[in-house]
């Protein structure tokens, strides 16, 4: 905390209450605000905590290796054993020293990262993972430029990576329902399928705290989360929940209607948030395997489907239930009906209305494999168009169509847009300290490159190939993460999908699958 203190100027503003034989103390300075908080024993004087900079206001920067995911995933010996295996079977042992075996190592750079964040080392952290976002965003232009993957592949027998991939997904659905938990994420998908189920709009229908009654025990922190909502049930409460595309909420419905949701907020009431993240990572394995049988044989399926099994940045986000595996699966089976634009589109924008970020492929999307034929854009938007009908549906809950349109837009995109963050090193500069530098300028220049990279994959290159198409959309991605204001590592499973099926696609395969016929349906893609 002193070390802390040095970086503002002297004399700052102290506040200290007493409370039950503990003091707490809260240090204040000028446009900063609340820069030091902590708790000290009155009796014994030991300092209790000691919170400094984003730990005052973030519960989650604290630290902590549980707080995501429990305490199994993030231990030593199950993190490097997934990073283990992710080598193991994909590293080339022929060609050690080959850029294909260095870009399998930047792929699990962003553990070092996590290690720091896990210490509640928030300012160590989040630089650390811009070089993994740096290598994996040049490469992918690379190959996307090129029109060709990296040279080698896996030696394994395809025998052998299926036995794998089918041990490791039976060990992470046992980790997931044995020793995972439940953020907020997970508990905002349960609210939103529960208000679905039931007939109301998710939007402005979340539980809150304010002045409902409150109905259960403080938490461990003193606060009550449990309150009485307006529809007479004890719901703990999850204001901010309703920030999230609709996809996000009915992506839930099937666990809903299986499992249901008692309004509480703990181990034994979220199995529909523990079947709902094990479905989603399921699909997002099956729909790998998929892509891979289409467009390289079993060979390429079977490396996809192990990547993601071993991939341990996968099975964070499914031990931490999250929603974040919803938005790669669909976006994977839009990638499998790459020949059909009507699904195509569908599945792109399905995925777009999750957490949104997949807007930024629809450009390079509805151009393939031909970006000037317009007949097949058509036919992409329109398929578009029809999935967004249909998850907008749910407006029409509540027979006030336009106000629930009005509260989806003003507690998503009106939400996030205005949102500050200590995770990321952009907005770095609300805490006004000396030595943290204002990086604000050079985020919007970045965000514009961005919007400019992708309204230029509208038309070029005008002939795409699926390699190009993988490879765009995971640079498109990374660039997206990249200029995040609030980011974390759950995330790094929207970009993952493609990154493999770019970077893992032997050459052969590559090189001999044949452009698809503008009447061509779906699963009908000759492969190699």
């Amino acid at each position: 905390m002193k070390a802390w203190l040095e970086r503002y100027p002297p004399h700052p503003t102290i506040d200290a209450t007493y409370s039950k034989g503990t003091w707490t103390i809260n240090v204040f300075s000028g446009k900063a605000g609340e820069i030091v908080t902590g708790t000290v024993d009155d009796v014994t004087g030991s300092v209790l905590t000691a919170w400094t900079g984003p730990q005052v206001a973030w519960g989650m920067a604290r630290g902590g290796s549980g707080a995501f995911g429990g305490t199994m995933i993030n231990s030593y010996s199950v993190w490097l054993g997934f990073c283990a295996a992710f080598l193991i079977g994909l590293v080339d042992w022929r060609r050690l020293f080959s850029l294909r075996n260095l870009d399998l190592l930047m792929m699990l750079s962003f553990s070092v990262s996590l290690w720091f964040f896990n210490r509640g080392r928030v300012f160590a952290a989040m630089p650390l993972i811009y070089p993994g976002f740096a290598w994996l965003l040049v490469r992918s232009i690379w190959i996307g430029r090129t029109g060709r993957a990296p040279r080698g592949s896996s030696v394994w027998p395809v025998w052998v990576l299926i036995g794998a991939t089918v041990f490791l997904a039976g060990f992470r659905a046992t980790l997931n329902i044995e020793h995972s938990n439940v953020i907020d994420v997970g508990l905002s998908g349960v609210i939103g399928a529960q208000r679905i189920a039931t007939g109301h709009v998710p939007y402005g229908n979340f539980p809150i705290e304010g002045t409902r009654p409150p109905c259960g025990p403080p938490d461990a922190s003193g606060e009550i989360r449990n309150r009485i909502q307006t529809n007479g049930r004890c719901e703990a409460a999850d204001a901010q929940g309703d920030t999230y595309g609709p996809v996000s909420y009915e992506a839930y419905l099937p666990g809903y209607f299986v499992f249901g949701w008692n309004g509480k907020w703990d181990d034994t009431s979220m199995d529909t948030a523990h079947a709902t993240s094990i479905l989603w990572d399921s699909l997002c394995l099956i729909g790998l395997w998929l892509v891979g049988w289409r467009f390289g044989g079993a060979r390429l399926a079977a490396t996809l489907a192990f990547a993601w099994a071993a991939w341990p940045f996968s099975q964070y986000v499914s031990n931490s239930n999250t929603n974040d595996a919803i938005q790669p699966a669909l976006l994977i089976f839009g990638f499998y009906f790459l020949s059909s634009p009507a699904l195509r589109g569908a599945f792109g924008m399905l995925g777009a209305l999750v957490k949104f970020s997949p807007l930024i492929l629809l450009p390079l999307w509805s151009g393939y494999p031909d970006s000037r034929d317009n007949r097949l854009r058509l036919r992409f938007v329109l398929g578009a168009l029809v999935a967004a009908a249909a998850a907008f549906s749910i407006l029409l809950l509540d027979g006030t169509p336009l106000h629930s349109a009005s509260v989806f837009f003003h507690h998503t995109f009106g939400y996030q847009f205005g949102r500050s963050a200590p995770f990321s090193i952009w907005d770095w500069r609300q805490y006004h300290a000396r030595g943290l530098p204002d990086l604000h300028w050079l985020q919007n220049v970045l965000q514009a490159a961005l919007v400019v990279g992708a309204l230029a994959l509208y038309r070029w290159p005008r002939h795409r190939t699926p390699v190009q198409i993988a490879a765009f959309s995971a640079a498109l991605l990374i660039g997206f993460e990249s200029v995040l204001t609030y980011w974390i590592y759950h995330y790094l499973v929207w970009f993952f999908p493609f990154v493999a099926i770019a970077f893992l696609m032997p050459r052969t395969a590559e090189e001999t699958v044949p452009a698809p016929a503008e009447d061509e349906l779906p699963g009908t893609l000759a492969i190699a």
